[in-house]
């Protein structure tokens, strides 16, 4: 067990229906983990009888979709990225929506999501509203071979064996000569061929196909641009799982800017997962 694990699950509201659904997913999570569920709301002095309505309401909604879960309701004053990324210091998970629409102007997500997706503490899910249900298809998680894809399949798998459903890890693979001539090939870049690329995300997926012997795990090495092949890949998946700022040992396996970009293109909910210590 990490130290993370002992912590709650949290969740951003802000009374938008995006982060209600946000906010039943954390609950379902939150049941899953056997954690308690912290529903936060940011604003400024003076808004709190507004907020703790619809604070309210969220939790209400979430009781009754989850009676086992331990839900708390918190209302934070100040800027909504400040102190959501102050929160997730002490959470092992925090669950916010793609996008705000709340009466309170100050606690919108909508620009606040992909910022505290790139910089909290501890892994982030950000649900879209666009799907009628999480509960169907696989996990998939993106694979490059970096710390941070480390740490976001370790999250997958964990998951994946909560969850008690088939993961699939998906690796992009781009051939040296799709990007570069022989006489451009940047210093330190050699060969990388599709057996390497099956290869090594065989390699990847051993230790923890001994450690979740539970999950039902199958390799996908995909040609073409890791965000392109990622929302393809997640089309139908409860969960899309990327490591941030993956390097790998090759540039153009990049993982970084693609939780940025998945977070624009993909339906399903996504986890943006960092190492720790990795900016």
């Amino acid at each position: 067990m990490t130290p993370k694990q002992g912590l709650p699950v949290l969740a951003g509201v802000d009374g938008s229906e995006q982060s209600s659904v946000a906010a039943l997913w954390a609950s379902e999570e939150a049941d899953l983990r056997d954690a308690p569920l912290r529903l936060v709301a940011v604003t400024q002095e003076g808004a709190d009888e507004e907020v703790w309505e619809f604070l309210s309401d969220a939790a209400d909604r979430c009781r009754s979709e989850r009676p086992r879960a331990e839900i708390f309701e918190e209302i934070r004053h100040g800027r909504p990225i400040e102190e959501l990324l102050w929160a997730s210091g002490n959470a092992q998970l925090l669950v916010i929506g793609s996008r705000g629409r709340g009466r309170v102007a100050e606690a919108v997500l909508g620009s606040v999501s992909s910022a505290v997706a790139m910089h909290a503490r501890c892994p982030v899910v950000v649900v879209h509203d666009a799907r009628s249900t999480f509960t169907t298809g696989p996990v998939v998680v993106g694979v490059d071979g970096s710390e941070p894809s480390r740490a976001a399949l370790r999250f997958a798998f964990e998951t994946a064996s909560a969850r008690r459903n088939d993961l699939v890890a998906v690796r992009v693979w781009r051939p040296i000569n799709a990007e570069y001539s022989w006489a451009e090939s940047p210093p330190g870049v050699s060969l990388f061929s599709l057996d390497d690329a099956q290869r090594e995300l065989a390699d990847e997926l051993g230790e923890w196909r001994e450690k979740y012997p539970n999950v039902e795990v199958r390799g996908d090495v995909r040609f073409g641009h890791p965000v392109e092949e990622l929302t393809s890949a997640a089309l139908h998946a409860q969960l899309l799982v990327v490591g941030h700022r993956g390097l790998g040992g090759f540039q153009r396996l990049l993982l970084g800017s693609v939780a940025s970009g998945v977070l624009h293109h993909v339906d399903s909910p996504v986890a943006i997962v960092r190492s720790l210590g990795v900016a």
